[in-house]
């Protein structure tokens, strides 16, 4: 009986798995058909077609979507022959009068729109078109990775992936974007969302999220029309008494605030006194869609943010981010490991002095115990090497973020950003995140850019043009060296 019993489990078993397979490869070989109907422009059934292709597609496993994917790219770009007759028309009338090469002009531009254009413009008619295709852009940004760049299919998917952006970009203009601003009493569903999307500090209950949607606090998202349930950015605010210098003062587990009154006593109360506001502190923003990377919503909504606060507490001068500072740790440990061979840029951040000091802290080499007490965060838990990596890790955090580039910009993404944005790189803070992830990313440092609103376009301007890095006084001296030989 047991054998009949496992017998027949197994053959049901069978039986689904030839018949996903079988459902799939049908899947595979009618995609084709809608994809013929979406990139015809005088089909008057293009909106069934569409709708049935987004279907099959999103029923698609990640590695079949590909195979789509290419095929859309390949089979569906631009008529080759058409550009070429263009192109040549185009030199040949260049001395045929203005009107005349300005129509070769459009015939040429024209010939190089892709026929696959035809198909997302349907597609982004369609009630969650938009969406589909932003989730379509981020499965092409997971794949480029993986392929093979000696192929040409995956040039013609690069071309599909930019031509995608553009379309996005558009869609995506902040003149359809809305600002909201998140409460307690906003809906469940935007509250779960906001704490799954949550990127930089992670929410651990729903305790922690009405408290950070709660007094002193405002967060605010845009969404899109298309995707009105959908925050496309998150921006976290906190209102405080001066410019925080560690995330533990704003992101609690408990209901206390980071504002003080006129004696210095933190409040516990959930009113708010609009006078014990004096910065507004942008600690967290998180973009929500993969799929619209390189799409510029951050500073956007930055600047709307800006403009909300400012309305509401018309005193508050200082505007500044907490940001941290991704990438830092992993960085310093290759730096380290390069002392093996005798040189990396942090060598001049330590002394002979040094390596008395660490011998008599108990440590034999220096090089290689940095590695493993950095590489595995048990510094955090000694006070003495808390105190000696102190001064060296800060300057050499400095260096990071203000001398470290990555095509003339910093190296630093989040730096980026906020240089991007006008802001001036201001104070760096020790010990501001001693969470797991904090000390993962920078030894547990993290980063003010101020934002001096009167400076940002300038500063802005100075940094995309020119790579000028803005930096306070008090961060430029961190620059320097930490000790010398000349000093010993």
């Amino acid at each position: 009986m047991m054998y009949l019993v496992k017998r027949c489990i197994f053959q049901q078993l069978t039986f689904r798995v030839v018949t996903k397979l079988t459902s799939q490869a049908k899947m595979m070989s009618t995609l084709k058909t809608p994809l013929d109907y979406i990139v015809q422009q005088n089909d008057m059934s293009f909106e069934t077609k569409t709708k049935e292709f987004c279907k099959q597609y999103s029923e698609l496993p990640p590695n079949k979507r590909i195979d789509v994917l290419k095929q859309l790219a390949v089979n569906y770009t631009f008529d080759k022959d058409n550009t070429k007759t263009a192109a040549e028309s185009y030199l040949k009338l260049q001395s045929n009068g203005t009107a005349v090469h300005l129509k070769a002009a459009d015939r040429l531009k024209s010939s190089l729109m892709p026929h696959y254009a035809f198909a997302f413009n349907r597609i982004r008619k369609i009630d969650g078109g938009v969406k589909f295709l932003v989730d379509v852009r981020e499965d092409i940004l997971k794949m480029l990775p993986s392929l093979n760049f000696n192929e040409d299919s995956t040039h013609y998917l690069k071309a599909l992936n930019n031509f995608l952006k553009e379309v996005l970009a558009f869609s995506f203009n902040i003149g359809f974007l809305k600002l909201e601003r998140v409460t307690w009493a906003s809906s469940c569903s935007m509250l779960q969302k906001i704490s799954e999307y949550e990127a930089v500090h992670p929410v651990r209950n729903w305790t922690d999220i009405k408290q950070r949607v709660g007094p002193y606090r405002r967060c605010f998202v845009f969404t899109h029309s298309c995707m009105p349930e959908e925050p496309l950015v998150v921006l976290h605010t906190a209102l405080t008494s001066d410019i925080s210098s560690s995330v533990a003062s704003i992101v609690r587990p408990n209901k206390s605030q980071s504002i003080k009154d006129t004696d210095g006593k933190k409040l516990q109360t959930d009113a708010e006194n609009p006078e014990l506001v004096q910065a507004a502190i942008f600690y967290s923003i998180t973009s929500t869609q993969k799929g619209l990377h390189g799409i510029e919503l951050g500073n956007q909504i930055i600047k709307k943010v800006v403009h909300e606060v400012q309305a509401e507490f018309p005193h508050i001068s200082k505007f500044s981010s907490l940001s941290p500072i991704p990438g830092f740790r992993d960085w310093l440990l290759l730096e380290l490991k390069k002392m093996t061979n005798g040189s990396s840029v942090v060598t001049s951040y330590f002394s002979e002095k040094d390596q008395a000091v660490f011998e008599r802290l108990g440590h034999k080499n220096l090089w290689s115990t940095l590695q493993s007490v950095i590489a595995s965060n048990r510094w955090i838990d000694d006070g003495s090497l808390q105190e000696f990596l102190k001064t060296p890790l800060m300057k050499i955090c400095a260096h990071y973020l203000y001398t470290e580039k990555r095509r003339a910009y910093a190296l630093n993404s989040v730096a980026h950003f906020h240089l991007r944005n006008g802001a001036v790189m201001w104070r760096l803070n020790w010990l501001a995140d001693t969470s797991p992830r904090g000390l993962d990313n920078s030894c547990g440092m993290m980063v003010n850019y101020r934002y001096y609103l009167k400076d940002t376009e300038s500063n802005s301007k100075n940094y995309i043009e020119n790579h000028y890095i803005n930096a306070s006084e008090d961060f430029q001296t961190l620059l320097t060296p930490a000790f010398t030989k000349s000093s010993l």
